[in-house]
C-alpha cells in the first residue's frame, strides 16, 4: 500500500503552547523533589495534624450512606436535594428564601459554577461588559472571565501586608452601570484580607448605587470560621438586607474536602419568585452545552451531609476541626518568627484568615526556600497554612527566617 501524506498546512500552524497553571507547576515540582524535608504550602488542600490528606468523618458518614446510590445520569440541572439543601444552608431565614426568589443549578465545584455564572449572564444580555475582580486575586479569575468573553479589569485590593480599602472604593466608583463585581464571600484569596463588615456596607452601597452586578466567590464557607452563617454574613448583607440580586457561586472541595469530586453550585437570587423558572431555564441551557449533567457521586455525598440531621451535626464539628486546627498554625508560625526575631513585621498572619496566608517575601527568597529549604510555594508568595504542622511549621519559620536575613 502506498501511503500518501498530506501536504497541506497543519491546522495546528500557527498554535502556541500556553505555560502550566502556576500553582499545578509547584505541586509538580514538590513530587520531583526526593528531599525528605521537603514541604508543600501551594495547593490548597487541608492537610491534617500529620500532612495527610483528612476524610471528614461526616463525609465518612454520607459514603456509607450513598454507596449504593448507582450511576445513572443526574438530571441537567443536578440533584435536587444538593440544590434545595444548599440554598437552604446559605438563605435559610432570610426573606428571599421564603419568598423563593432562589434559581440554582448543579456545578463542577467553584470553577464549574464561575463558569456557568458567566456564561447565564452572556445568554441574558451579550452587549460587552466589564468584569471587575481584586488584585491580586485566585489565578483562574482572569483565565475564566477572559474565556468568556469579559473585559476583565482589576480593583487595587492589597496595600502595606491589608485590606487597601481606600484604593478598592477608588477603582469601584468608576466602574460602569451593569458591569460585574467579583467579591469573595470570605477567606480572600489569595491575601486572607477580608473587609470588615462596615467595609462591606460601603462596598454594597457602591454597588447598589451604581447598579453593578454583583458575583460572590464562596468556596470557603464555614472552612473560614467553622461557621456557614458566619462566613456567609456579606451574602446575606447584600440580598436580604439590601434586595439586591447577585450570583452565589458555591464549592464543597474545601467544606467538605470533596476536592476531586467537583461538586458545587450556582445560584441567582431574583427580583421575583416569577423570575425564577426563566433564570433557571437558562441555567439548564448552561449546563447542556458544557457537561450536559453533573456529577453523581459528589452530590450524594453532599446532598447526605446536609439532610441527614446527625451527618450534618458532624460536620459542623468538622468544620470547626479544620478551621481552628489553621488559626493554630498561624499562630504557632508567628510566634516562632517572633522567637527567632526575624526581620520585619510579621503580625499580618495572624490578621489573616482562611485556608492561605500571603507572607509578602520577595521572589528571590520564594526561590532560595525551593533551592535551600525545600520550601514550595506560590511566585505570588501565598502559602496555605493548612501545610504546616507541628512537625515541619518550625522548620518553615527557620527557613524564612534565613531567606529575610540573608536573601534580598
Amino acid at each position: 500500500m502506498v501511503s500518501i501524506q498530506d501536504s497541506s498546512p497543519s491546522f495546528f500552524e500557527n498554535a502556541q503552547n500556553i505555560p502550566v497553571d502556576a500553582i499545578f507547576q509547584v505541586q509538580k515540582d514538590f513530587l520531583a523533589d526526593s528531599d525528605p524535608k521537603k514541604v508543600n504550602l501551594g495547593p490548597g488542600a487541608y492537610r491534617d495534624e500529620n500532612g495527610k490528606p483528612w476524610i471528614l468523618p461526616s463525609v465518612q458518614m454520607a459514603t456509607t450512606l450513598v454507596a449504593n446510590c448507582g450511576h445513572e445520569y443526574l438530571p441537567i440541572a443536578g440533584s435536587q436535594v444538593l440544590r434545595e439543601e444548599a440554598v437552604k444552608l446559605v438563605f435559610n431565614g432570610t426573606k428571599l428564601y421564603s419568598e423563593g426568589r432562589i434559581a440554582s443549578c448543579q456545578a463542577l465545584s467553584g470553577t464549574g459554577a464561575l463558569y456557568l455564572a458567566g456564561s447565564v449572564l452572556r445568554k441574558v444580555d451579550p452587549t460587552p461588559k466589564a468584569v471587575y475582580i481584586t488584585n491580586p486575586t485566585w489565578s483562574n479569575h482572569d483565565l475564566l472571565f477572559s474565556s468568556l468573553g469579559f473585559d476583565v479589569k482589576y480593583l487595587p485590593y492589597y496595600k502595606d501586608k491589608t485590606f487597601d480599602f481606600e484604593g478598592y472604593m477608588s477603582g469601584l466608583v468608576t466602574a460602569p452601570a451593569g458591569s460585574i463585581i467579583i467579591l469573595h464571600s470570605c477567606a480572600h484569596n489569595p491575601t486572607g484580607c477580608d473587609p470588615s463588615k462596615d467595609e462591606w456596607k460601603k462596598i454594597a452601597s457602591v454597588i447598589q448605587e451604581r447598579h453593578l452586578f454583583p458575583i460572590f466567590d464562596s468556596a470557603y464557607l464555614g472552612f473560614n470560621s467553622g461557621s456557614v452563617n458566619e462566613d456567609a454574613w456579606a451574602i446575606k448583607y447584600f440580598v436580604d438586607e439590601l434586595g439586591l440580586e447577585a450570583s452565589i457561586c458555591l464549592s464543597f472541595a474545601k467544606s467538605m474536602g470533596l476536592y476531586g469530586e467537583r461538586t458545587g453550585l450556582v445560584t441567582f437570587v431574583t427580583k421575583s419568585p416569577s423570575q425564577v423558572q426563566t433564570m433557571n431555564s437558562i441555567l439548564e441551557n448552561g449546563q447542556r452545552a458544557t457537561v450536559s449533567t453533573p456529577p453523581r457521586y459528589g452530590a450524594e455525598i453532599a446532598a447526605a451531609v446536609l439532610s441527614t440531621p446527625e451527618i450534618l451535626e458532624q460536620w459542623g464539628k468538622d468544620l470547626i476541626t479544620m478551621s481552628s486546627r489553621i488559626r493554630s498554625m498561624r499562630e504557632k508560625l508567628y510566634e516562632e518568627l517572633v522567637r527567632l526575631e526575624t526581620p520585619g513585621d510579621w503580625s499580618h498572619i495572624i490578621k489573616q484568615t482562611g485556608m492561605f496566608g500571603f507572607t509578602g517575601i520577595s521572589p528571590a527568597q520564594i526561590n532560595h526556600l525551593r533551592a535551600k529549604h525545600h520550601i514550595y510555594m506560590a511566585d505570588t508568595s501565598r502559602i496555605s497554612i493548612a501545610g504546616l504542622n507541628d512537625s515541619n511549621f518550625e522548620y518553615v519559620a527557620a527557613a524564612i527566617n534565613d531567606a529575610a536575613r540573608n536573601i534580598y
